[in-house]
């Protein structure tokens, strides 16, 4: 068996590969088109002309996929955990739960609103995404301080918590370079600008912004690598129930009665 069958582990892999490869993909389509320039361009604007655009929008919408499934499998085992260590942190399980299904939402809102068409609905996906995300990481980073030692060591929480620090410089970085990068070109619509060329107003506050959203971008994947060690622990199982032996009524079928057993059929070894 592979590392990456083991447990579920696949899931935070395929979310961190899939995410990564969405923006590798649309960045050197968008560059050898001739779309953006090379030089660090910022992640939306390389989904932002076609055909590059539509590919970008499908795929973000699939990392938002496997961002809610994770952040739900990773909600369901920490629940049961808690069951057995402390009752009291299921409403932080459930915020940090409420906070990844929001920065998923973002995601969609960025693949399908353009930031060249509808900028305010772009910029609002963009603070679902990072600004959301980001507490979502540290409310995970939390669960694993209340929870150690006896379910996270000391290393994971560090780790987490370095991850959280990241995140947040990154943020801070591109929010402050973005707003002087705003100031420095009044009257120019700087959202649809595209292409930048050395030495003019506003082109070292737009290199330090888009360094800085790669790096948050970066660093908010990242994360979910620290998840594949807890779930290599989590199976599925699915079990069903028939409760009578045939699907529709019909006067050619016998109906189960009070002495016939329900059958069971696991499907999934393992459990949640």
């Amino acid at each position: 068996m592979w590392w990456f069958q083991e447990g579920l582990c696949i899931l935070p892999v395929a979310l961190v590969i899939w995410t990564a490869a969405t923006f590798i993909f649309a960045y050197i389509t968008a560059v050898i088109l001739r779309h953006v320039d090379p030089l660090v361009p910022y992640i939306s604007d390389t989904g932002t002309v076609a055909p590059e655009r539509c590919v970008f929008g499908i795929m973000l919408n699939v990392s938002a996929f496997l961002g809610v499934a994770t952040m739900y499998v990773r909600y369901k085992q920490l629940q049961a955990l808690m069951d057995e260590y402390d009752t009291r942190l299921n409403r932080l399980n459930l915020l940090g739960f409420v906070l990844g299904c929001g920065s998923s939402l973002g995601m969609c809102v960025v693949a399908n609103f353009q930031k060249t068409t509808l900028f305010s609905m772009h910029l609002v996906g963009a603070v679902l995404t990072f600004g959301v995300g980001a507490l979502y990481i540290f409310v995970q980073t939390l669960l694993s301080y209340l929870m150690q030692p006896h379910v996270h060591s000391k290393t994971m929480f560090w780790t987490r918590l370095s991850v959280g620090i990241w995140t947040s410089a990154s943020i801070i970085s591109m929010f402050v370079s973005s707003v002087i990068m705003y100031s420095s070109l009044p009257g120019v619509e700087v959202n649809k600008k595209l292409h930048w060329t050395p030495g003019e107003p506003g082109f070292t506050a737009h290199i330090i912004s888009t360094i800085s959203e790669w790096s948050l971008a970066l660093s908010f994947v990242s994360f979910f690598f620290t998840y594949i060690r807890d779930f290599k622990k989590i199976n599925l199982r699915a079990d069903v129930l028939l409760h009578c032996n045939h699907l529709y009524d019909s006067p050619h079928y016998r109906p189960v009665t009070a002495r016939t057993p329900a059958e069971t059929s696991p499907l999934l070894a393992g459990s949640i």
